[in-house]
């Protein structure tokens, strides 16, 4: 049905969303940003499903965006780059807004993007050797689509110590910077996963729908002006130097020019 996920559903109607790119460490190309949008609408209209689990396959949960469809952005025109963020930022608004509790099980790192989708689940658990990193800034762009997720999961305090520095960090700080409900041993992130699940089982549906939508209006506020404002960013700063520099600084697998 996709050609970068795989989607299970269990007869309780918990459904294992799984991102399937592990030779790629799942980061998120072109067409797992299409499908993960469409996967999320199939959720949404799908009342047998009752939960999601969005974990991936391999070592790492996600590596953020492709650096192939990056590098594809640094030679795009304009409208083509707008075309692009818009589809990213789209995605990730589909995955925030599903009327469904969503459970993160990060099986493995996660970066730029990759924090971007942790912070779009309700809650989020990792295993304990797990790293974290927004590292986009070392390429010579910015968190811009994932900001608002990211903001509204850590607060800005706790964002600024990581937003800008690109820094990994480990599954302790996640959990200390509000990321991750709980690092677990990886032997123990079914169990984790599952202690999370089991209660909405016996929750309404619907009203767990009504109040994930009440959470949303009452917390900060994510809606088309921000993201709008998130996808001019993104693009500005595909379209600076520094981001030319820094994709082909990567792909020539060397230093920035701003790395001594």
């Amino acid at each position: 049905m996709y050609e970068t996920l795989t989607l299970e559903t269990d007869a309780r109607g918990v459904a294992t969303l799984t991102l399937n790119r592990p030779e790629k460490h799942n980061a998120m190309s072109a067409q797992m940003l299409a499908d993960l949008t469409r996967a999320a609408a199939d959720i949404s209209d799908d009342d047998g499903i009752r939960v999601v689990i969005l974990t991936g396959a391999g070592k790492s949960f996600c590596a953020g965006g492709d650096l192939a469809w990056m590098q594809a952005q640094m030679a795009a025109d304009s409208e083509t780059r707008f075309v692009e963020a818009r589809k990213l930022a789209e995605m990730l608004q589909a995955l925030n807004t599903l009327p469904k509790p969503v459970i993160g099980a990060l099986q493995g790192n996660a970066f730029g993007g990759g924090v971007g989708m942790a912070s779009v689940c309700d809650i989020a658990i990792g295993v304990d050797h797990l790293k974290m990193g927004l590292t986009e800034t070392r390429l010579g762009i910015i968190p811009a689509t994932i900001g608002p997720y990211v903001l509204s999961r850590m607060g800005e305090a706790m964002a600024r110590r990581v937003f800008m520095s690109a820094r990994l960090f480990g599954a302790s700080e996640a959990v200390e910077l509000g990321l991750l409900a709980k690092a677990v041993p990886a032997d123990q992130l079914a169990e984790a996963v599952e202690a999370e699940v089991a209660p909405y089982l016996n929750c309404a549906p619907g009203a767990v729908a009504s109040a994930k939508q009440l959470a949303r209006a009452l917390g900060p506020r994510i809606d088309d002006e921000v993201i709008d404002h998130t996808i001019r960013a993104l693009v500005e700063r595909w379209e600076t130097q520094e981001a030319q520099e820094g994709i082909a600084a990567f792909f020539d697998k060397r230093k920035p020019g701003w790395v001594s």
